[in-house]
């Protein structure tokens, strides 16, 4: 009797789920307006994406000297088993308008404790 292992479906291991986290791109847009290109493999969700993006944005803040940044939008796509997320954030020293704002330290300081790498 011949038995057909390869047709059948692996059962996922714990290191299926952990992200791996493929590098930041930093592109300033104009003055405080800067574009964040991220990659990674093993994602669960968008929402990992986006965070990884946010983690850069909320690090680039800091080492900029700036406090606080506000999400401008994300796209994220995935290919070939590649998430790809391109978020663009204005950066300042105060907290700007709107509602979707970051403090940088705050959200720098949340990435680390969740693993997430910054810039």
């Amino acid at each position: 009797m011949m038995t057909l292992g390869a047709c059948e479906p692996q059962v996922p291991v714990a290191s299926d789920f952990i992200p791996e986290y493929k590098g930041v791109e930093t592109v300033l847009l104009d003055g405080d307006l800067v574009q964040f290109n991220v990659a990674m493999t093993k994602a669960l969700s968008t929402q990992d994406v986006a965070d990884y993006a946010e983690c850069a944005a909320a690090r680039y803040t800091l080492i900029r000297g700036y406090g606080f940044a506000r999400h401008v939008r994300t796209n994220v796509v995935q290919e070939g088993g590649i998430w790809r997320a391109d978020a663009v954030y204005t950066i300042s020293p105060s907290l700007p308008r709107g509602i979707k704002t970051i403090d940088a330290e705050v959200t720098t300081q949340n990435c680390v404790e969740k693993g997430i790498p910054t810039v």
